[in-house]
């Protein structure tokens, strides 16, 4: 049986990141919690449950804190999902199977609904050079030999990601899901603005199979 690491990055979700944990918990084998400095207890509360914590010195946002995850992560598949409990653990299993079948080097969660004109349109603009589906979704499933090697770089991970694993040749499917409604307000994403420039170059990159 392949072992299976969740990472979740985490700030200030003191309110909700037990709930998760509590979701998250019996599908995998590992929990690490990415506190990326937050100033509430999220980081102790993660502690107390049994979750692996690593608190980052300063907020250094998502892509950071996915990436110091991968990095601690001793599963053979990691899977990333947010700690506010949008995405429904439940999912786990699905997300997994094309990979334990040899199917993917990647599973997406496909969201029934994307929130932000600004996230569709960076996605269609990678699918311009190939199908990378939902390129923006915080659900997914990763070999974990694939996920160390990322270097992602970017203001978020919309587009950069998958297109980065598609040019190492890596397979990528997607599932749908459904997400869970939470009391969370939404802010603007001005960070999708630099994002913009980020995708740009991959756009009219070559890509060399490595894998």
């Amino acid at each position: 049986m392949l072992k299976i690491t969740a990472v979740i990055p985490a700030y200030n979700e003191a309110s909700r990141i037990l709930h998760t944990l509590n979701q998250v918990e019996p599908y995998v084998d590992e929990i690490i919690v990415v506190d990326d400095a937050s100033t509430d207890s999220t980081a102790n509360l993660a502690k107390k449950y049994g979750a692996k914590v690593f608190t980052q010195t300063s907020n250094k946002g998502y892509i950071d804190a996915i990436k110091y995850g991968f990095r601690k992560a001793n599963g053979d598949i990691v899977i990333t999902l947010d700690a506010d409990g949008e995405f429904s653990a439940k999912e786990i299993p699905n997300l997994v199977k094309p990979i334990i079948d040899g199917r993917a080097d990647m599973v997406q969660g496909h969201r029934d609904s994307v929130p932000r004109p600004s996230e569709k349109f960076l996605t269609w603009l990678a699918q311009k050079k190939t199908d990378v589906g939902d390129s923006g979704t915080g659900l997914r499933a990763i070999r974990t030999n694939l996920a160390k090697s990322l270097e992602i770089n970017g203001a978020c991970i919309c587009g950069v990601l998958s297109l980065e694993v598609v040019s190492k040749g890596g397979r990528i499917v997607e599932i749908p899901i459904v997400l869970q409604q939470i009391n969370k307000p939404r802010k603007i994403a001005w960070f999708h603005l630099r994002q913009f420039f980020y995708l740009l170059p991959w756009i009219f990159k070559k890509f060399k199979k490595q894998i």
